[in-house]
């Protein structure tokens, strides 16, 4: 597995260079009113760097290894390095989610140390009222934000490749089954930078 520095090349990263590692704080979720775009995960950020500025003395942000790999992104709890921030840590249960299940990455345009996803809950629980979640991360530095936005966007772009192949697949044999472990899904990924998203905002104002 690699660990993602900041001598990698965030525009290169593929899915041939997947697993990658993040070492990020975890901020917790938020629900989403809609399934992509910087306007569904803004106000749950806010909403969360605000919960986390006013945490106790006492507590902290959890520790975690977020690994992205071509099926999709796991959640290890970090542990933690002395007596005293082990007591005060939050603790989470280990995650993953499935890649069909993440609608939307993005590097956030405020906090842009903050990595936000988009996650669809299972077919079980889509016709809840709150459907979608956000997902946040708090990253080393802005640049790791950005890594590990491209390193998702590296997992969506295989993904799709083995829908394309199984469609094929399907149509050459006229086979049906052959789709049947792959869900087609609609996606997306803002590779944009901060500055260009504000530049996008001012604009449309």
């Amino acid at each position: 597995m690699s660990l993602a520095n900041d001598e990698l090349d965030e525009s290169q990263i593929t899915a041939m260079d997947l697993p990658l590692e993040f070492k990020v704080k975890y901020l917790g979720s938020q629900h989403s009113r809609g399934l992509w775009g910087i306007k569904n995960t803004r106000r749950p950020v806010d909403t969360l760097v605000t919960v986390a500025k006013n945490l106790p003395p006492n507590k902290t942000l959890p520790f975690c290894n977020l690994i992205v790999k071509v099926d999709g992104v796991h959640i290890d709890t970090l542990p933690t390095t002395s007596a005293s921030s082990s007591s005060s840590s939050s603790i989470i249960s280990p995650m993953y989610w499935p890649i069909d299940q993440i609608s939307y990455g993005v590097q956030d345009l405020v906090y842009t140390r903050v990595f936000a996803m988009i996650v669809v809950k299972d077919e079980n629980q889509l016709r809840s009222e709150n459907p979608f979640e956000v997902h946040a991360f708090v990253c080393d530095s802005r640049a790791m934000a950005r890594r590990l936005t491209y390193a998702l966007a590296a997992s969506f772009q295989e993904y799709s490749r083995k829908v394309k192949e199984a469609e094929e697949s399907n149509n050459n044999n006229n086979n049906e089954s052959v789709t049947d472990s792959l869900i087609k899904r609609k996606f997306a990924i803002d590779l944009r930078t901060p500055e260009e998203m504000n530049q996008s905002h001012e604009t449309e104002a």
